[in-house]
């Protein structure tokens, strides 16, 4: 029962943290997110595991898991409420080929990580181009160019 326990915790307190951290961290891994990862992965090892190493206790310790995380993306799927605070909401970012500013700061998003979509996936040259770009509930970022007249 101590396991069950241990996972669900770990598991509530990871889900807030990468939550707070924000949507660009998912869609936009660097080398240095990546290390981190591997690192909390395995500080979290030694906390969902404690001192009991044997298999029994590592399925126990994975079955809690999955279950609660396919126990929480029921309730999401059931309750818009909670999708938007687990999952977030898209952000618009340009409007009009005007940067919000405010928005992009609290989102870490620069300009350059905008223009670098619009080039990849539309191939717009400036920001003028940019009818809106949204920052998706993934972390991936949207871009609709302005219609040519």
């Amino acid at each position: 029962m101590d396991s069950i326990l241990r996972a669900a915790a770990i598991y509530a307190g990871l889900l807030l943290i990468m939550r707070i951290t924000g949507k660009r961290s998912l869609a936009q891994i660097t080398t240095f997110d990546f290390i981190l990862l591997l690192l909390i992965s395995e500080a979290t090892q030694q906390a969902l595991l404690g001192e009991d190493f044997s298999m029994t206790n590592a399925f126990l310790v994975i079955i809690t898991l999955v279950s609660l995380d396919i126990g929480l993306s029921l309730l999401t799927f059931r309750s818009s409420l909670l999708s938007r605070l687990i999952n977030g909401t898209p952000l618009v970012v340009v409007e009009n080929g005007v940067p919000l500013r405010e928005r992009m700061n609290k989102a870490r998003l620069s300009e350059s990580d905008i223009m670098e979509e619009a080039r990849r996936t539309q191939g717009l040259e400036r920001l003028d181009q940019i009818k809106y770009a949204v920052l998706e509930k993934g972390g991936g970022i949207s871009v609709i160019p302005k219609q040519q007249a």
